[in-house]
This record gives C-alpha cells, structure tokens and sequence, in this order.
C-alpha cells in the first residue's frame, strides 16, 4: 500500500485549529497518523512540505443537483435529457466539486433517481462520494414535479418513500413548500397535509431513513418541525410580507436538533440575470433576507450544515462550496463553525460521520490543503492547492 506524509503550518481538524505544525501519514485511503509539532516521518514515508499550508477534512457540500448541468432553467431542461447524457452530466459535476476540495457531496434531487442508478453501477475513488435522495417526493403538479416524484395521500406518500428506499436511497427528500423554478407553485404556501408528512416521516424512519424538508414557507418550516423531520433545506420562512426568520421559531428549531441547510453562495463572477432576481424577490426570496435569516439561525444556536444548491443555473455552478462558507461568514458566523458546517457536521448530517469529515486516525483520506490559514481568512478556500481523495491527489 502507497505510504506518504503531509506536513503543514496548521491544521483545521473538523472543529479547531491546531497551529505549531502538523504531520498526517496516509496509508492504504487512510489517515493512520496525525502528530503535532515538527515531528519526522518514518522512515520509507515521502513528505509533502506546505510550509504556509492549512491541512483540513476534505468538505462536504449537503446540498447539490448532480444533474443539473447549471446552465440556464437547468431543472427543467431535465426532463429532456437522455440518460447517458445525464451520466456525463453527473461526472462533469462531480468533477468540479472535487476541484474545489468538496470530497462528498449529498444529491438531493435528480431526475427519477439518476444519480441512484449511477452510483450503483460502482464506487468510484477518483470522484466525491455520493449521498444522495433520489427524485425528491412533491405534490400533484409540485415543485420539480418534472423530476418523476408525484405522490398523494397518505398511503401514496408511504409507497413513494418505499420506491426510494428500494432504489437505494439513503434518505428522502420530501418538498414541504412550493419553488422559485417551478411555474404554477407557492413559496409561501403548503405542497402536504400534516398527515401526509407525518406518514412521510414515518415511513422512512421505519426505514432507517432520515428525511430533510425543501421549506421556503414559514408555513412548511412549522409543518416540518411539528412533523419531525431531520433536516430543512433553505429554512427562509417566506410569507406574504416577505421572508424572516422569527427568533422564537429560530430558538425552537435549536431546541429540536434538526439540521438547517440555509444554501447560501453563488459565483460572484456571474451576474444574475435581471428576471432571476425579480422573480427570488417576487417570492419574497431576496439575497438580503437570505442573509439576515442565516444570521438569526447561527445566532440562536442552530446546528447548521453547508449546502451550496450547486446545479440550479450559471450563479450555483458545481464547486461553489467554497462561497458558501465566505457567505456564512458574512452572515456573522465565525470561520470555525462555517468550517465545521462543512466537515464534521456535513459528514454526521451526511451518514458518512464515523469516517469522514476529520482529519483523525481510521478516517478516510479526504484531505484539502490551501495556502494561508482559512480561520482568520475564509477567502483562501478559493485557492485549493491540493485535494485529495482516499489518499490519492486528485487536484
């Protein structure tokens, strides 16, 4: 088995820095060794010297849309799509992630499980580990009801949760509330009756498999929490008047666990195009109330997770991750715990915590280094200088 060493300046491992020097061994797709301070390698171990480099997990990004190619409407240009093409698709994206230090990413939404029947045709080291959903479950006409996820009632929602678990899911996307790109749907309003979500819930737990809730509406926040979801994507609490994460909801949603993915981060190369904007800001969904509800969140002590919705269009390319993290910062959010969003707490949320997300003895060899120290600069995440995957560099 290959045997090699990477010596940094620091290194953050999954929840602090540790400054003064560190020296990881890799063997076999493993982390085998983590010591501090100027410590030599054994004998027969070549070294990697970065002497101004940070040494972190390699990130994981909780929420993309493999499929998706980026591109303008990509959602629904999906529906189209030939399933090779939808293959090279998945490959291209994975691929930019991995580019930008992302080592796992978790899919949560393909077209009528794409991504499932792709990753079943074999592992592949060379690119980013996949979690991921299957074609999340909507209503009648719902949100990304192209993607093949229709249910109804109580008992067509307990069948489309065992239809994903029986792809091979490893956990069930379910839309709570309507969405941007989706013609005809609500962001304020309710897609599922109590009932259906709790059976929802329900099934999938008897499964063994958590359930994250898509919810721009206040509304659908409320339903899923009551419901007992594990997760909620985007958590923006849209109404009528706008979107505005209430403090007390915020504090309840602390007290229950859960985790929130607030899918900050687009390119900051790409402009928007003019009816994009209008039409998030028509649904009460503009960057500022983003920003401000990500920052009531972390404030109250929600456990939050890192998703970036890489796929949507040209703003959300695959590799975003990286802004992110700059995002949350901006939002008030310290570096660390923007970090820890993206690795420890992305590799628990991600089913993956006992073996990814650390850099820790018996973990998995998914390592990014970058120039400068990301804790006191987030920016330098920008600028990967190296990323590896199971111990191989790969970028």
């Amino acid at each position: 088995m290959t045997k090699q060493a990477v010596r940094a300046a620091r290194m953050f491992d999954g929840e602090r820095l540790v400054e003064g020097g560190v020296l990881v061994l890799v063997e076999g797709g493993r982390i085998v060794d983590v010591h501090r301070g100027r410590v030599d390698a054994p004998e027969g171990w070549p070294v990697r010297e970065v002497p101004d480099g940070t040494l972190l997990p390699g990130l994981v990004d909780a929420h993309v849309h493999l499929c998706a190619d980026a591109g303008p409407d990509a959602l629904g240009r999906l529906a189209e799509r030939a399933e090779a093409d939808l293959d090279t698709v998945v490959e291209a994206s994975l691929r930019a992630h991995l580019a930008a230090g992302v080592t796992t990413v978790r899919d949560l939404g393909d077209r009528r499980d794409a991504v499932l029947r792709w990753r079943a045709r074999g592992v592949r080291d060379d690119l980013p580990t996949v979690v991921a959903s299957g074609a999340p479950i909507t209503s009648v006409g719902g949100h990304c009801w192209t993607l093949g996820g229709e249910a109804s009632g109580v008992d067509g929602v307990r069948e489309a949760v065992r239809l994903r678990a029986a792809a091979g899911a490893d956990l069930i996307k379910i839309m709570a509330s309507g969405g941007v790109f989706t013609p005809g749907t609500d962001t304020t309003g309710l897609q599922f009756t109590d009932q259906e979500m709790t059976a929802a819930v329900e099934q999938a737990h008897d499964l063994d498999l958590p359930v994250t809730a898509h919810a721009h509406a206040l509304r659908a926040v409320e339903q899923a929490l009551r419901v007992g979801v594990d997760g909620i994507e985007h958590c923006t609490c849209v109404t009528a008047a706008g979107a505005h994460v209430p403090d007390e909801l915020a504090d309840r949603l602390a007290a229950s666990g859960l985790a929130v993915c607030a899918t900050l981060g687009t390119d900051p190369a790409v402009v928007t195009p003019p009816e994009v904007v209008a039409m998030a800001e028509r649904a009460g969904l503009s960057a500022a109330a983003l920003r401000a509800g990500t920052a009531t969140l972390y404030r109250a002590g929600v456990r939050l997770v890192a998703g970036s919705d890489a796929g949507l269009g040209p703003a959300k390319p695959h590799g975003v991750l990286p802004e992110t993290l700059i995002e949350y910062v901006a939002c008030g959010t310290p570096a660390t715990a923007a970090l820890t969003a993206a690795t420890v707490v992305g590799a628990e949320v991600c089913g993956v915590g006992g073996r990814k997300g650390r850099v820790r003895p018996g973990f998995e060899a998914d390592l990014l280094i970058v120039d400068g120290d990301p804790t006191s600069d987030i920016r330098v995440l920008r600028r990967p200088l190296a990323v590896y995957r199971a111990g191989v560099q790969v970028g």
